[in-house]
């Protein structure tokens, strides 16, 4: 018997509560989105108490001291070690970390698009937001210590947001017919302005050189991808945003920005979490990036009560107080990511499934312990129902490019890699099934 939804409720049965049915047959015929997170921990951990035993490796290894913060998830874990920045190590290897090229250097800022939006620029199209960029600070730090780890096929940095209020807004709040007025009124002045642009352009290209002319067929081509943008745009707005349950509006009603009065960010890292799981559960969106930590210069929280920045406490030199205390932060940090599994693992799909189940999360950073260019902190966790298969601790050779693990991730994105992905020597047989 194939029960459609209709007759299901009609016969008095609260479908809302109830599992995943073979009889509802319309539930089985829709794909369940594929999603992925990448986050960043800038200036490294205290990988003394991070990492493995070297000897200990497999599904049964003994967590590490920092890693049993996340027992309770052991097996939708994966900690790889080995890992390798080839342009980390430096407090510049923010530029680097999700595209593998040479990022910040002497002679300027040399990069090109992120792992991210490699997969945004193929799936994006689907969710009202191609991805979301969040971050500890608002902006891209461009120049500086960055604030966001997505940069578009143009080697553009994408903003990151740091308030949740404006984030939750962002993805949720219903557009009033006059912010609608409005933003059609926008739409027609922006459609204006690319018409004329590319009617100059287009008046120029004829009587100018080769050289020139193929200048102006990439600026065309811009122009094009923007023209796009600006109907998807069109297209969204006139689809409502998702409606959620009022308890998820609660905690998002006011503006909490970092170092604002009396801010917890105990508080800020579980909101920033929520507002991820609510983003991939509407189908807001499939893909986000998440500067957690910023480098040199993030990690200044009260609520940490550590005696010095975190960037002290980086610079430890071997004293065994200052890597204690590093171990302690480290370990808080653990305690948000434990929360954000927990939290993805408690929503379940119509297969039976997780969110944690049907999104990958990975973390690291640029450098390890002693700004060192191995050694990174890299976790994978969460998408069983995409093909990952997790190891517990699976010790890779040593200096295995990053990018090994993203082009893994894309790979679990079903999404189409270039055939020369970053430094990348092909993806991880060990973690796919």
């Amino acid at each position: 018997m194939n029960l459609n939804r209709k007759q299901f409720i009609q016969a008095g049965t609260a479908a809302m509560s109830l599992p995943y049915l073979e009889a509802l047959g319309d539930a089985k015929k829709k794909e369940i989105p594929r999603r992925m997170g990448i986050f960043y921990y800038g200036t490294g951990m205290n990988m003394n108490e991070f990492e493995p035993a070297a000897d200990s490796v497999g599904p049964d290894f003994k967590m590490s001291p920092t890693l049993n913060v996340l027992k309770a998830h052991k097996k939708d874990l994966t900690f790889l070690s080995g890992t390798y920045l080839k342009y980390g190590g430096g407090h510049e290897g923010d530029y680097t970390f999700a595209t593998g090229a040479p990022g910040k250097t002497s002679s300027g800022i040399e990069n090109t698009i992120s792992m991210d939006q490699v997969a945004a620029n193929q799936v994006g199209h689907l969710t009202r937001y191609p991805s979301i960029q969040l971050g500890e600070r608002k902006g891209t730090g461009y120049g500086g210590d960055l604030d966001t780890l997505s940069w578009s096929e143009n080697a553009v940095p994408l903003a990151a947001e740091c308030d949740p209020y404006v984030i939750f807004n962002r993805l949720f709040k219903a557009t009033s017919k006059d912010e609608m007025a409005s933003q059609e009124s926008d739409f027609q002045k922006q459609g204006s302005v690319l018409d004329l642009v590319y009617k100059r352009a287009n008046s120029m290209k004829k009587s100018v050189s080769k050289t020139d002319s193929e200048k102006l067929d990439e600026y065309f081509t811009s122009v094009r991808e923007v023209e796009k943008q600006l109907q998807r745009s069109i297209d969204w707005s006139k689809k409502p945003k998702p409606k959620l349950q009022a308890q998820d509006y609660k905690q998002f009603s006011a503006s909490y920005k970092p170092n604002s009065p009396n801010f917890s960010y105990n508080k800020y890292a579980k909101m920033m979490f929520d507002l991820l799981a609510l983003a991939w559960s509407s189908d807001s969106t499939r893909v986000a990036s998440y500067v957690v930590r910023r480098e040199s210069s993030g990690a200044t929280w009260k609520d940490l009560k550590s005696s010095t920045s975190f960037h002290g406490l980086t610079h430890h030199g071997n004293e065994p107080k200052k890597l204690a205390e590093l171990a302690r932060v480290d370990r808080i940090y653990m305690t948000h990511w434990n929360y954000f599994l927990t939290k993805l693992k408690s929503i379940k799909e119509v297969d039976g499934n997780s969110l944690l189940d049907h999104t990958m999360l990975a973390f690291s950073s640029s450098m390890g312990i002693g700004h060192s260019k191995d050694r990174l902190p890299t976790v994978l966790c969460g998408g069983k129902a995409l093909g990952i298969k997790h190891q517990g601790h699976l010790a890779m050779k040593k200096n295995t490019p990053l990018s090994r693990l993203w082009e893994t991730m894309l790979h679990g994105m079903k999404v189409e890699v270039p055939e020369t992905f970053q430094d990348s020597t092909g993806k991880i047989d060990e973690l796919l099934t």
